[in-house]
C-alpha cells in the first residue's frame, strides 16, 4: 500500500473572507492533487484550519471597528463555507481551539527543554504614546532588499525576511499617522545559521526541482546569513509563551505553522486518541507536501523547515512545495479595501463551480503573476469548454439513441492505447514532479476537441469513442467535480487507476452547467 500522503494548505489569516485569488493559489492546486491521489487510490490527507494568531487579524479589526476575537470567529465560518462551496475537498478544517494551542505550546517547549532556543536581543518600531511594539502585520515599511512596500517579517515581492529594524520608514497600519520610534527588547529566538548545513543540503538535493523563482529565493537566501528567527514577540495579541526567559511575551505566529499544521492533520484524521504530531512522526513514513503562494515561501521552506530539523529527525520533511505567484484582478491587486475584490462564494451564486474551476487552472499564477477577467472568463469557458464539450455529449447521445446497443459495445487495441496516451499525459500534469493545474485544464480543451471533433466514427468504433470519452471524463474529475459526480450518480466508473477492457457498457456523458444568468 503506497503510503499516505499529507497535503497542507497554509492555515488563512481569519481576518476576512477567501477571494478568487486565494481560490487560484494553493487551495485549488491542493484540492486537485488530493482529488487525483483518491482517483488512483492513493490515501491521502488534505487539510487546513485558521491562522487566529497572526497580527494582521488586529490590524484588519481596527479598520473594521470590531474585536480581533469576534472578526476570527466571523471570518472563520466564511472561510469554511468558501472552501466548501468551491469544492476544496478538505478532509478537516481545524478549530483554534485549546487542542490547536496546546499542540503548538508541545512543540516549542521541546525545542526550548532541548536548548534550541536562544535569548537575543531585538530593536522593535515603537509608538511611544501608546507603548505598543510593533511587528509583522501591525508595521509596514520598504523592503531593505528589494525596496518595495512590505510589511514587517516578510516582504511579499522579493520573499526576503525583514526582522525587527530593519523595514525602511516604519509605520503602523493600524494609525499611519502615529510617529513610529525604536527599543529594545529581549526574545527567544531559533538561531537559523545553526542550520545551514541542513538546509542548504536539503535544498540542493529535495529543493532543486521545485518552481523556479522559490529555488532563486533559497539561492538568494543561502548566500547571506541567516537571520534568527523569532519564537516570542513583546505583545499582546496570540498564545501566552510559557518561557521563563520572556514573561508578558506571546508565541510569533509564524513560529505556530509546523505545529498547526500537525493539529489540521490530525482533525481530519480518524484516531482522535492518537497523538497531534503521529501522522508527521519519521517511522510512519509518510509524504509530505505543502501547496503555498511564494510571499510564504521563506517560512515554509526556511524557518519552518528548520524547526522540523531542531526535533532531530522525530518528524518527516516536506518532499515537494508546490507554489504559486499572484493572481490579479483585471490585471490590478485584489484590495478588499478598495471594493477590487471578487469573493469566491459570491461567484459561484452566479455561476457553475465546474467552470470557475476550470478557469482558475487554466489561468492559476504557477510562475508567473496572471489575471481574472470577467469577460475572459465568460468567453473562454463558454467557447472552450462548454460548447465542445456538450456538443460531444450531444453527439454521443445522438450516436447511443441511433445505434440501441443492447449490451457492452467492443474496444480495440488501437480505441486502448488512445486512451491509455490520454491518461498518461494527464497523470504528467498531476504529478508533483511537473504539477501544473494549468496544462491540465489546457489538456481538457485539446481532448474534448479531439474527440468532438471525431465522433462520427463507424459504428464498429462506437465503444472507442465511449472508452476515450470516459478516460477523458476521469482524468478531468478532479477539476470538474460536478460533471463527473453526475456521471458517477449514473453508475460511470470515473477513477484515475488505468484500467481498460475489451468492452464498455454504454454511458451519457453529463452536460455541463451553463451560468444561469449572467453578472452585471
Amino acid at each position: 500500500m503506497s503510503p499516505t500522503t499529507v497535503i497542507i494548505a497554509p492555515p488563512p489569516t481569519p481576518n476576512g473572507n477567501l477571494h478568487v485569488g486565494h481560490i487560484a493559489g494553493p487551495y485549488l492546486a491542493g484540492d486537485v492533487y488530493a482529488r487525483y491521489l483518491r482517483a488512483n487510490g492513493r490515501p491521502v490527507v488534505f487539510t487546513t484550519g485558521t491562522d487566529d494568531s497572526q497580527t494582521y487579524v488586529v490590524a484588519s479589526a481596527a479598520k473594521l471597528g470590531t474585536t480581533p476575537q469576534e472578526l476570527c470567529a466571523l471570518s472563520a465560518k466564511q472561510i469554511e463555507r468558501t472552501l466548501e462551496v468551491m469544492g476544496i475537498s478538505v478532509d478537516g478544517f481545524a478549530p483554534f481551539d485549546d487542542g490547536y494551542r496546546r499542540t503548538a505550546l508541545d512543540f516549542l517547549t521541546a525545542l526550548h527543554a532541548a536548548g534550541r532556543l536562544r535569548l537575543r536581543t531585538g530593536t522593535f518600531p515603537y509608538l511611544e504614546r501608546t507603548g505598543e511594539f510593533l511587528m509583522e502585520g501591525l508595521v509596514a515599511g520598504d523592503c531593505p532588499v528589494c525596496l518595495a512596500e512590505s510589511r514587517g517579517g516578510l516582504c511579499e515581492s522579493c520573499g526576503h525576511p525583514n526582522n525587527f529594524s530593519e523595514l525602511i520608514d516604519p509605520r503602523s497600519t493600524v494609525d499611519p499617522t502615529e510617529p513610529v520610534a525604536f527599543r529594545e527588547a529581549e526574545i527567544l529566538v531559533l538561531p537559523m545559521e545553526e542550520y545551514r548545513e541542513q538546509l542548504t543540503a536539503y535544498h540542493e538535493s529535495q529543493g532543486a526541482g521545485w518552481r523556479p523563482h522559490l529555488v532563486q529565493l533559497f539561492k538568494e537566501v543561502l548566500a547571506r546569513p541567516l537571520p534568527d528567527f523569532p519564537i516570542t514577540f513583546p505583545t499582546g495579541w496570540g498564545i501566552p509563551a510559557p518561557f521563563p526567559e520572556t514573561p508578558g511575551q506571546v508565541l510569533n505566529a509564524w513560529a505556530e505553522g509546523m505545529a498547526a499544521s500537525m493539529y489540521c492533520t490530525w482533525w481530519a484524521g480518524d484516531d482522535r486518541a492518537a497523538a497531534t504530531d503521529e501522522a508527521w512522526r519519521a517511522e510512519n513514513s509518510a509524504r509530505l507536501v505543502y501547496f503555498l503562494g511564494f510571499d510564504n515561501g521563506y517560512f515554509w521552506g526556511g524557518t519552518h523547515l528548520a524547526m522540523l530539523m531542531a526535533h532531530d529527525g522525530r518528524y518527516i520533511l516536506p518532499d515537494t512545495i508546490v507554489c504559486n505567484e499572484f493572481y490579479e484582478l483585471e490585471h490590478q491587486k485584489f484590495s478588499t479595501s478598495k471594493g477590487h475584490v471578487v469573493w469566491a462564494e459570491d461567484l459561484v451564486d452566479e455561476v457553475p463551480r465546474d467552470l470557475i474551476r476550470f478557469y482558475l487552472s487554466l489561468t492559476c499564477p504557477e510562475n508567473q503573476r496572471t489575471n481574472f477577467s470577467r469577460a475572459a472568463f465568460e468567453q473562454i469557458t463558454a467557447d472552450r469548454l462548454v460548447a465542445p464539450w456538450n456538443g460531444l455529449s450531444d453527439r454521443l447521445a445522438q450516436r447511443l439513441d441511433d445505434a440501441r446497443p443492447t449490451g457492452p459495445l467492443p474496444v480495440s487495441a488501437e480505441g486502448r492505447a488512445r486512451a491509455a496516451a490520454m491518461e498518461e499525459r494527464f497523470h504528467t500534469c498531476y504529478e508533483l514532479s511537473s504539477y501544473s493545474l494549468a496544462r491540465a485544464a489546457d489538456l481538457i480543451i485539446s481532448q474534448v476537441q479531439r474527440l468532438e471533433r471525431n465522433a462520427d466514427v463507424p459504428d464498429a468504433a462506437l465503444g472507442d469513442l465511449l472508452l476515450e470519452t470516459r478516460t477523458l471524463l476521469s482524468c478531468a474529475s478532479p477539476i470538474l467535480i460536478d460533471v463527473a459526480e453526475q456521471a458517477r450518480e449514473a453508475g460511470v466508473a470515473v477513477d484515475l487507476r488505468g484500467e481498460t477492457a475489451d468492452e464498455i457498457p454504454p454511458f451519457r456523458l453529463p452536460r455541463i452547467a451553463t451560468p444561469a444568468r449572467t453578472a452585471p
